[in-house]
């Protein structure tokens, strides 16, 4: 392995245990970002495919055309069919769950989360809808959540090579598994190693994958990880730096041209909370420094703050359409579209 994405190294693991297969089927529950702290993903570069399952719409619809392959499903599993309350976590998103207390604990890493009722399904049902061969591995990190995807599996109709559960609690890092191993182990599972976040087992038909399973945890710096090399355009540790570097260029120089729809969701990706609530004046005021922060030149945003708009949206939009903001698009093209070459 020359790279990896997950988040503690369960790819690199899974890595050694799979070896040389150069196909494969993974279902992975609460998969997250197609690419950044992604269990499955390396595997997807070799050619594997599978489910994943992330009820979180703006990450699921990534995989569209970051991993087209993947069968992409949007409910959150766990006992029963129906819906079930989801809290969404602001930026963190690898806090949100089913659970509302753990939700809550992102506040202490000043994040928010909102309550969305969300489909719900099984792990059953969803093997059975989607008519799954045989599961090389089931990836299971459902913040707090475990136990109720594993119960809601048909454990003799659809048996996992290999099981990935993530087995502490949110926040506190503390055991959780307790309530769950026992009844894994009952349908045939056999623990082979703890990495300090996640609990794996090995069916116990599957004696060949135990033998080339790791008695313990690899160290961290055995193999080099995405999660060191941050920004791509910034870092020339990152493996796409030179490309990123150009491509920003690229857009940048391009930018003037962007059509309106693109150039308002582009700017709103910026804004947090309700875009479309009443806007206050505090409203007004953030909307336009984080556009325009420079008080130097203020004269660049001067009458911006007149414009007439009931929400954040409507004044965004009113604001992409102005001549400041089209100008502020030119200065930052210049450097790139061959206005002003710079070293």
């Amino acid at each position: 392995m020359d790279l990896s994405y997950a988040q503690h190294l369960e790819d690199f693991h899974l890595s050694r245990v799979f070896d040389e297969q150069r196909e494969g089927f993974y279902i992975d529950v609460g998969a997250g970002h197609p690419v950044a702290d992604n269990a499955s993903c390396w595997f997807y570069l070799r050619g594997w495919r599978g489910v994943v399952v992330e009820p979180q719409s703006e990450l699921l619809s990534l995989y569209e055309f970051v991993r087209p392959r993947d069968i992409r499903e949007g409910r959150a599993l766990g006992l029963v069919e129906g819906e079930t309350d989801f809290h969404v976590v602001d930026r963190l998103h690898g806090f949100s769950t089913t659970i509302r207390e753990y939700a809550e604990l992102a506040e202490d890493f000043g994040a928010g989360h909102a309550t969305r009722r969300t489909p719900a399904t099984t792990l059953a049902t969803l093997c059975a809808e989607h008519n799954v061969g045989a599961v090389d591995f089931l990836k299971i990190d459902v913040e707090g959540a475990e136990g109720d995807v594993l119960r809601g599996g048909d454990w003799n109709r659809w048996r996992p090579r290999v099981v990935v559960c993530e087995a502490v609690a949110p926040g506190s890092m503390a055991p959780n598994w307790s309530e769950w191993e026992p009844f894994l182990v009952a349908r045939n599972y056999e623990f082979v190693l703890y990495d300090g976040l996640n609990r794996w087992y090995v069916a116990n038909e599957e004696e060949g994958l135990r033998l080339r399973f790791p008695r313990r945890q690899a160290e961290w710096l055995v193999v080099p990880h995405l999660g060191h090399t941050n920004r791509a355009p910034f870092r020339d540790d990152h493996p796409d730096h030179r490309f990123s570097r150009d491509f920003v260029g690229a857009f940048l120089a391009a930018a003037p041209r962007l059509d309106q729809p693109l150039l308002l969701a582009l700017v709103l990706r910026g804004e947090r909370g309700d875009i479309d609530a009443p806007m206050t004046r505090e409203d007004r005021a953030r909307v336009l420094a984080r556009i325009f922060p420079s008080p130097r030149f203020a004269n660049a945003s001067a009458g911006l703050d007149k414009i007439v708009a009931s929400t954040r949206r409507e004044f965004i939009a009113k604001i992409i359409d102005a001549d400041a903001f089209r100008i502020m698009l030119g200065r930052m093209a210049a450097s790139y579209d061959g206005g002003q070459i710079l070293d």
